[in-house]
């Protein structure tokens, strides 16, 4: 399956459902309590991030979508530190906010980065919730994907008014269910439960084979658009009416901590979908996600840069000969973590020091080095019959084990202009006894900022001359 990264930022998704706040103490421990035979922690940070519904629609930001979300808090210093963090990450929130209730609040004492206790302060809440559905109605407008995000707190009291709301306006409604009753999610687009819960609802399923046939006459009986059912170390396993079961593999290579891991896969189906990705390549994007972030500590959020480089390595643009959509996917990411691109180009026929020595001094010009190669027939016009020797093929597998080199890419045209001009690279280089204004792309790149600089010729180092004493022997 080919994976791209979608335009995040095209895809607005709206999140509705229970928010919380999750509070980490952190501090050391050094003996234990006279008391009772526990730890001492001295307290020494207090930590807060958004969890739940806001988890989500954190996730959903931190890939650079618009996200918008609405919930339910108290009208306390919880919720105030929620409203603060959401906003500080772009996140559009409208909380329903309800006198004498508490914000949820789960607290975690954290030491050496282990977690000793959690205590959790909430009520279910009573919530209005007509109120939140005239909400959900004024901003649905302006989205592409509706994401219920249900932990069973009490938000989400009026499910099939939701998801009819959306459905009026064509919006794909995304669920994370929790509870022993689905048929509040009917007609939902699709439902993302673990396999603990879809197994509360279905039984237990001795293989893969009977988890297809359950969740097949779940989807019929629900009219669900599709059913992810996450199974932890796993993988995923989505099924869809009249198409074949397609399994995952879990992708994480340390499982660190599984807290919000069934967020991330949520937040990243809605934004893919609501980038315009087919649902195989959304569930597999949220299936690299989810190898991500239980990796790390806690409530955590995925980057796009973070998702873009693993992207990369799946499709194998990390480093190495790639196609044009592959290097300008890498230049993205590179970019994002401000690295600075350089770019050159011939034609490299018999590969000899002074290309070496050449490509090493390019890549001392910035931090990333892309080579364009001239294809076989761009070469045959440019220096003349029996050229190349070499096929671009052979001539970018050589080129791409070089460590100076970081993407090889190959072009048509007899100039790399075009190229260029997607490219956009930081710095243009050329090497030997060129003026900078004889450098072929040079206004390209002057044009839009870049600099251009050419570098020393080093001197008795030639391909032509190479071949020309091959043939004199």
């Amino acid at each position: 399956m080919k994976l791209s990264m979608p335009r995040y930022d095209q895809a607005p998704v709206l999140v509705v459902g229970d928010v919380m706040l999750d509070r980490y103490w952190h501090g050391g421990t050094s003996r234990i309590s006279p008391e009772a035979p526990v730890p001492v922690v001295k307290v020494e940070q207090i930590e807060d991030r958004p969890g739940g519904a806001a988890n989500v629609a954190l996730n959903i930001a931190a890939l650079g979508a618009p996200a918008l979300l609405v919930g339910v808090t108290g009208r306390d210093e919880a919720a105030h530190s929620l409203a603060d963090s959401l906003h500080a990450a772009g996140v559009q929130a409208h909380f329903q906010r309800i006198d004498e209730q508490p914000t949820i609040v789960k607290l975690r004492v954290m030491s050496r980065h282990q977690q000793l206790l959690r205590m959790d302060f909430e009520e279910p809440f009573n919530t209005d919730a007509e109120a939140l559905a005239e909400d959900v109605d004024g901003l649905l407008a302006g989205v592409k994907v509706l994401v219920l995000s249900d932990y069973g707190k009490g938000a989400l009291k009026n499910h099939q008014a939701l998801i009819q709301l959306a459905r009026a306006r064509g919006i794909p409604v995304l669920a994370d269910p929790k509870g022993k009753d689905f048929s509040i999610y009917r007609g939902a687009s699709l439902i993302t439960p673990n396999l603990s819960e879809f197994e509360a609802i279905v039984g237990h399923c001795q293989d893969e084979a009977e988890l297809v046939t359950k969740g097949a006459r779940l989807m019929n009986e629900l009219g669900l658009g599709a059913l992810l059912v996450t199974r932890g170390e796993h993988g995923m396993t989505l099924l869809r009416p009249e198409h074949p079961a397609l399994h995952l593999p879990a992708r994480a290579r340390e499982v660190f901590d599984v807290t919000g891991a069934g967020d991330t896969v949520i937040s990243t189906l809605a934004a893919s979908i609501a980038a315009g990705e087919e649902l195989p390549q959304a569930v597999a994007l949220a299936n690299l996600a989810a190898g991500i972030v239980v990796g790390k500590l806690g409530t955590a959020a995925i980057s796009a840069p973070e998702l873009r480089r693993a992207v990369q390595r799946e499709e194998g643009s990390e480093r190495g000969v790639v196609s044009v959509e592959q290097l300008l996917l890498a230049l993205e990411d590179a970019r994002a973590h401000g690295e600075k691109i350089v770019f050159t180009n011939g034609c490299f026929d018999i590969l000899h020091a002074g290309h070496v020595t050449y490509l090493e001094q390019a890549r001392a010009q910035g931090d990333r080095l892309v080579l364009a190669v001239n294809d076989d027939a761009s070469v045959a016009r440019l220096k003349g019959p029996g050229r190349p020797i070499n096929a671009v093929d052979r001539r970018m597998a050589v080129l791409a084990g070089l460590g100076a080199v970081d993407w090889v890419v190959s072009f048509t045209e007899d100039t790399p202009e075009n190229l260029l001009r997607q490219v956009k690279p930081d710095v243009l280089v050329k090497g030997g006894d060129y003026g900078i204004d004889q450098v072929v792309g040079a206004e390209i790149v002057r044009a839009y900022g870049g600099e251009v600089r050419v570098l020393g010729l080093v001197e008795n180092s030639s391909t032509t001359a190479i071949v020309e004493k091959i043939r004199s022997k």
